[in-house]
């Protein structure tokens, strides 16, 4: 997993207001590295106002899908190239090992009981429906209850950071502001009102040309 993704993953996380451990990839100094399901656990995130928990039933979440979820054992799949086929889910069970019951034991002695989700963060699914239904059924018959993808989670942190804060805490944060300061980046709202580039309403003409003009007898 890149530190990248993961500080990605954190970011967008601990924006949503979940306390963020790690429980077995980078163990504290002086410390044997962890072994067995913790191991396969990227991230647990913890919300500790959520008072009614509840797991969303479809599998496509958004940023409003966590309202409810109050803690979860979180998976990074950060391989930006491609898309997540049903075919690499039978390749990779390793990916979702993280969603295993043994996983979720181990999870549980760390947050407590309760109604815990396993969640995938993942670039990219199948464009096309009938792949795209394929992929969340594997996930799903996999023990995931939910995904959620990179666009998802830099398009919602994109909208949060202010060009008039300072973010030295945070990499991701400060990197996002400084793209946004030299007009890189355009929050979700600015798009609905940009004008759009040259090549774009050329685009848009060759697409729609104008209808020929109505012969008067």
């Amino acid at each position: 997993m890149s530190s990248v993704n993961e500080a990605i993953v954190r970011e967008y996380f601990e924006a949503l207001g979940y306390f963020v451990t790690q429980p077995g990839n980078h163990p504290s100094p002086g410390r044997f590295p962890r072994s067995g399901p913790e191991a396969d656990i990227d991230l647990l995130i913890l919300h500790p106002l959520v008072t009614e928990p509840r797991i969303p039933s479809h599998m496509f979440w958004t940023t409003e899908d966590f309202g409810g979820v109050a803690r979860a054992l979180v998976s990074i799949s950060g391989k930006h190239t491609g898309r997540l086929y049903k075919s690499t889910i039978d390749a990779t069970p390793d990916l979702l090992r993280f969603a295993e019951s043994a996983a979720r034991r181990a999870a549980a002695e760390r947050t407590g009981a309760g109604a815990t989700a396993a969640v995938l963060c993942l670039p990219q699914l199948p464009a096309a429906g009938d792949l795209r239904e394929k992929a969340l059924h594997a996930l799903r018959d996999h023990g995931v209850d939910g995904v959620v993808s990179f666009h998802t989670m830099l398009t919602d942190l994109i909208g949060r950071v202010q060009l008039g804060h300072n973010y030295e805490q945070s990499d991701v944060l400060q990197t996002i502001r400084i793209l946004k300061t030299y007009g890189f980046l355009r929050g979700s709202q600015m798009e609905l009102f940009a004008k759009p580039s040259r090549e774009q309403t050329r685009r848009k003409n060759a697409a729609n040309p104008p209808a020929p003009p109505q012969v008067q007898e």
